[in-house]
């Protein structure tokens, strides 16, 4: 039976959200600074406090890349223990589609660039990848894993019970 932690050590995984955004078969990837070294991932970032998971995507595609996007699917949902910071990751990987980009707008702090590659330029790249979850998630929509959206429930505060 698991012990229960002392209650100022509340276990809390870090929830984000990351997009497989597919161009054909080019992929939609950032190149970002973390920890003093350079990263490829998909745009990606943590759940705010009161944003839904979709939001969040949505968020974190423009942010990183100049993107707007329409998500399609929930590919899935995956845990896994950094090996940047040691915390667990639990990561809503959707399925989107690039509506407009905007070529103008700053990106994130941290992020060098956005680029389309290829599944085999970014396996190429797996030393770089941020972590295991972004060729697990192209491989999971490659292989044809579907979620419907309506799957992902959201409840705004005060909303009824």
């Amino acid at each position: 039976m698991p012990v229960s932690p002392p209650s100022s050590e509340i276990w809390r995984p870090h929830v984000t959200v990351a997009c497989v955004i597919a161009d054909g078969d080019r992929y939609l990837m950032v190149e970002e600074e973390v920890a003093g070294r350079l990263a490829w991932n998909q745009p990606a970032g943590h759940l705010e406090d009161g944003e839904s998971l979709a939001a969040a995507a949505l968020r974190e595609a423009l942010e990183e890349t100049g993107w707007i996007v329409e998500l399609q699917h929930l590919i899935g949902v995956h845990q896994w223990r950094s090996t940047e910071h040691g915390d667990a990751v639990l990561r809503f990987s959707f399925a989107a589609r690039a509506v407009s980009h905007d070529p103008d707008r700053p990106l994130d702090t941290g992020i060098r660039r956005a680029a389309w590659l290829s599944r085999e330029e970014i396996a190429e790249r797996s030393d770089l990848l941020r972590s295991p979850m972004v060729l697990l998630s192209i491989d999971a929509w490659l292989a044809g894993q579907r979620l419907p959206l309506a799957s992902l429930g959201y409840l705004a505060a005060g909303s009824p019970a």
